[in-house]
């Protein structure tokens, strides 16, 4: 089973009509939606290999309607209850970008995962959002240490430029070496930030992570492959007809990603998966798939 430990939250999605009006109204059409980068890539990857998702969410309805919505999808959720839910507000551009304004609440309060949360997991994918904030931090290298030792495979994703810099690349790159996780998502400004992909070639970090295949998104363009000892592979990515949402289009490649790796060992075709996945939620508001 893949288990996935992060952020469950409420995302509040705006599509704006046009630019951004400072200090009057602007037309915009928005959408409520679960959220949360983790949550997210259990979704996705529910209905390909199954999933559980370890998180926290608020003693409140908003947490009660996440985790329905969740599980509903086939996910087997295990939460604890303490605080606050998360929300966050995603502004979309014209062009399907995002601007996020993130309030994870109670999503960074999670404490150590008990065992039973853990037990018949293969693998352990955490987002780095889980990384930035205490107690989750520290819960999730212990999780992740665990799944390792108990021989599962695992993965980080490198999230956001914005919450890297935050962190510290540095201190990443640290956190990143220390744990030695079988794979590392992220996309080409976050792989050129943290030195591991520069220019179509590995980066001046890359030998930091000596056991780590770099998996790198360029969105239209082809995905690296950056598998330890092996030239680099370049996966092309297929045409997709609308990009209006581009939000959790990376969740979606991770989740397919993991559950090709998970089912046939074979990265081209996970990569394939990714893609796939990702296509489809590029036209839909939020982390959702058309008609959700």
């Amino acid at each position: 089973m893949l288990g996935v430990l992060g952020d469950l939250v409420e995302d509040i999605v705006v599509w704006a009509d046009g630019p951004l009006r400072h200090g009057t109204d602007s037309g915009a059409r928005v959408f409520r939606r679960r959220g949360g980068s983790a949550a997210n890539v259990a979704c996705f990857a529910a209905g390909q290999y199954p999933a559980r998702f370890l998180g926290c969410v608020g003693e409140d309805a908003v947490g009660d309607g996440v985790v329905a919505e969740l599980t509903g999808h086939g996910v087997d959720v295990r939460v604890s209850r303490r605080g606050r839910t998360g929300s966050v507000v995603v502004l979309i551009d014209q062009g399907g970008e995002r601007t996020m304004l993130p309030d994870r609440g109670a999503a960074t309060l999670l404490e150590r995962v008990p065992d039973a949360w853990l037990a018949g997991l293969t693998h352990l994918h955490v987002p780095a959002y889980s990384f930035d904030g205490e107690p989750v931090g520290g819960t999730a290298v212990d999780a992740l240490a665990r799944v390792r030792r108990a021989g599962g495979t695992t993965s980080v994703d490198a999230s956001s430029t914005g919450m890297l810099e935050r962190f510290g690349r540095e201190r990443f790159l640290a956190l990143l070496a220390g744990l030695a996780p079988t794979f590392v998502f992220a996309n080409r400004s976050e792989s050129a930030f943290l030195g591991l992909l520069v220019g179509g070639l590995p980066g001046p970090e890359r030998a930091r992570l000596a056991a780590t295949t770099v998996v790198t998104k360029a969105g239209a363009e082809a995905t690296a492959v950056d598998v330890p000892g092996e030239p680099l592979v370049m996966v092309p990515v297929p045409p997709v007809a609308e990009v209006r949402d581009l939000t959790g289009a990376g969740d979606a490649f991770a989740a397919g990603f993991l559950a090709g790796f998970l089912d046939t060992g074979d990265l081209g075709r996970a990569a394939g998966l990714g893609h796939r996945s990702a296509a489809r939620v590029l036209a839909s508001p939020g982390a959702s798939f058309g008609g959700e």
